[in-house]
């Protein structure tokens, strides 16, 4: 069964609507996944374009200044949405694995 686009997100989907809750560049938002992730996530130009563009269309970002090439996005409503509801998707994911662990240690 096929599923619906941005229904789960990648880490770095993730991390990248995280980063947008304040207003970046595209520069700013690799950087700042950097830093959060300690250099666990990566995510390069090209990864990082094409996920903005798929978020504008998607109307989980906009667009908020463009000075020459250089453009800055922020999350929306729907983008918060998203991210949220990823987020309790890995909650509820850990709290099964928990669940799962707990009784296997104790077969």
């Amino acid at each position: 069964m096929a599923r619906e686009k941005f229904q789960t997100l990648t880490e770095q989907m993730f991390y990248s609507l995280l980063c947008l809750r304040q207003e970046r560049c595209g520069a700013d938002v690799m950087a700042q996944v950097d830093q959060m992730t300690r250099g666990r996530v990566v995510i390069g130009p090209g990864t990082l374009y094409n996920l903005l563009d798929s978020f504008l269309t998607a109307g989980m970002i906009e667009e908020t200044v463009v000075e020459g090439r250089r453009r800055s996005y922020r999350i929306t409503a729907a983008g918060e949405r998203a991210l949220a509801e990823e987020a309790e998707r890995l909650e509820t994911l850990l709290g099964d694995y928990r669940r799962f662990r707990v009784e296997g240690e104790t077969r």
